[in-house]
Formats: structure tokens, sequence, C-alpha cells
């Protein structure tokens, strides 16, 4: 009977969420506030894996949420709110990060910012891997991230960053490569 209770219990969460999500598209800032709580950890943390930096994955988590606010009332309930949440935060990310001064400079100059993303704790024993992930060039994060630990196929980072499909699989290949030099070095 345990295996039911659990069914019963993810169908109402289910079910609590489409509530909340309704509730704030019609304008109720405390339900967008519930699902603001809800979501912020998963936003953030996808966010600081596109970045590699904090500052600016705080900055683009809050434009997540600011976007989204507007955006609310284009979800369907076409995929689970957690799947499109995602997307759109990626969306944003990335927009976000073309923003930033300097942006062209680092896409194009990928061994300079290597020196610049990497931050170490030296304390740590043990492999930190989203240490060596905010390591890595920008380019070559983004796809990574994208890729390996998002799950996004080629052809959609392609889309999504406006790069080339096989410059999608160079940087990940170059990612790949640089994470196991520098694990390999620990």
């Amino acid at each position: 009977m345990p295996v039911t209770a659990n069914v019963i219990d993810a169908e109402q969460v289910f079910d609590q969420e489409l509530r909340l999500i309704e509730a704030a598209k019609g304008g109720d800032k405390q339900a967008y506030q519930k699902l603001y709580q809800r979501y912020i950890g998963m936003v953030y943390s996808l966010c600081l894996r596109l970045m590699g930096d904090r500052a600016l994955a705080e900055d683009a988590s809050q434009e997540v949420f600011i976007q989204l606010w507007r955006k609310l009332g284009n979800y369907r309930g076409d995929s689970k709110f957690s799947t499109w949440l995602h997307s759109v935060t990626s969306n944003i990310a990335i927009s976000y990060l073309r923003k930033q001064r300097g942006w062209l400079q680092r896409m194009f100059n990928i061994e300079e910012s290597v020196a610049v993303n990497y931050v170490a704790d030296e304390s740590c024993d043990q492999v930190d891997l989203d240490s060596y992930i905010q390591r890595l060039p920008e380019r070559a994060r983004v796809v990574f991230v994208l890729h390996a630990v998002e799950g996004y196929r080629h052809e959609e980072i392609a889309e999504i960053t406006n790069m080339a499909v096989g410059s999608s699989k160079a940087q990940f290949h170059r990612a790949k490569q640089l994470l196991r030099e520098w694990m390999g070095d620990e």
C-alpha cells in the first residue's frame, strides 16, 4: 500500500501546484511567492552552472522570476511546470549572459576566461565537479551544462546559443577534455 500512498501524494502535490499556477496567472502574489520559494533553488543552481559566477547567477535568477511573472500565462500545462521553467530559465540565463559587458570578448577569447572563472577551495580534498565546471571557458561551460547536466541535444543548444551544431559538439568535447585533464591533476 505504500506505493499507492506515494501516487496519491504525488497527485496531490501536482494538483496543488496547478492551483498555485492558476492563482498566480490570475495575479495572486501569494501564490506566485509560493512558486518562487518552491523553485528558486532550481533556478539559481541552473543559472550558477551556466554563468559560473555567483553574482551573475543571482542577477539572472532575479531576471528569471521577473520574466516568469510576465510569461506565466504562456504555461499551458503540456509538460511539468518544472520542465517548462527549466527551459525558460535556460533561455533567460543565456540571454542575460550575452548582455553582460565583454561577452563577445569572453566568447572568443576562451583561454583568458579560464583563469577568471576558477575559484578554488583549497580546504576541500574531494573532487568538486561544480568548481571544475565553473572553471571552464564560458562557451564550453554553457554547452557542457546544457548537454551533460540538463540533457539538451546539440541541435537545441545550437538554437539556444546561436552557434552551429558542430560548434556545440566541439565545445562539449573541449569541456570534457579540460575536465578530464583537471580532474586527473587532482
